[in-house]
């Protein structure tokens, strides 16, 4: 379950901030995760809670912002919404995409105390 090792990473990142504010509590970690960035939302929740023991952020609020995914066509420019990694265009039906959005995974805000 890879979502432990990003909440593990999460919670350094966050405990690592705290730190360098001399805070003792964090209280609300704010994160982007897209759609397709390949992270289960509810399982990264679960272990961002168990990773939390005993640190800063023991007790905080995990607030998941869910990014929808969009795709860009390299041919005709046209953005449009994805449902997976591989997308054709909505518009001219080019194979030549890029997921521009929905693939995010960063820590959004930090509540201190």
């Amino acid at each position: 379950m890879h979502e432990m090792s990003i909440a593990i990473s999460i919670i350094d990142a966050v405990a690592a901030k705290a730190e360098a504010e001399h805070a003792d509590t964090v209280t609300i970690v704010e994160l982007e995760v897209g759609k397709v960035s390949g992270v289960e939302v509810e399982s990264l929740k679960f272990c961002f809670s168990a990773a939390a023991k005993n640190t800063v952020a023991e007790g905080a609020e995990l607030v998941v912002c869910e990014v929808e995914p969009v795709g860009e066509c390299e041919e005709c420019g046209q953005r449009f919404p994805v449902a997976f990694h591989i997308a054709t265009c909505t518009s001219c039906g080019s194979f030549k995409t890029n997921i521009v959005s929905g693939r995010e995974l960063s820590i959004k805000s930090i509540t201190i105390e």
